[in-house]
């Protein structure tokens, strides 16, 4: 083998060695990125119950484009703040961790503050961390941080306090 060609080969074994490092690490990235609350395209619910403070759960459904309240006789909703609501679903998750690892009550979960539920899939609101502005909710068997702007509130409009 000649000086060249080990030199190729040396030079080539150095780019796998790199590609297999950077392709480990973006794999890692990957996997240590939280994501979005649900996997959900919040252009795809049509469906949304939300319950603030123990009151009934309100409904409401997509119908052509809008949002219509569908408890008692169906009226429109204001399609602005139900649409804010289903983008919950892609609220961006600032970490993750097992419910196991919380006592409900002292995050807000024994009850929640507010349950919001998109297309089936329920989202539990707690109390605001005290790390900034970020809302613990639990989501199936796991609790999330995330930006506390997501926190719902009645699609009339009105602000109910959370806590």
């Amino acid at each position: 083998m000649t000086r060249a060609s080990r030199r190729r080969l040396a030079l080539l074994a150095v780019v796998v060695a790199l590609l297999a490092v950077a392709g480990w690490q973006w794999r890692r990235e990957a996997q240590a990125t939280p994501g979005s609350l649900l996997a959900l395209d919040p252009a795809a619910v049509d469906h949304v119950a939300l319950a603030v403070s123990g009151a009934p759960a309100m409904h409401y459904e997509k119908r052509d484009g809008h949002w219509w309240a569908v408890d008692g006789t169906p009226h429109r909703s204001d399609d602005g703040r139900l649409a804010e609501l289903a983008d919950t679903a892609a609220a961006r998750v600032l970490s993750w961790r097992q419910a196991s690892d919380f006592q409900p009550a002292k995050i807000g979960l024994a009850p929640p503050a507010a349950v919001l539920t998109l297309n089936g899939q329920r989202i539990e609101f707690g109390e605001t961390s005290v790390t900034g502005p970020q809302r613990y909710v639990r989501v199936g068997d796991r609790i999330a941080l995330i930006p506390a702007h997501y926190t719902p509130r009645p699609p009339t409009g009105h602000v109910t306090d959370l806590h």
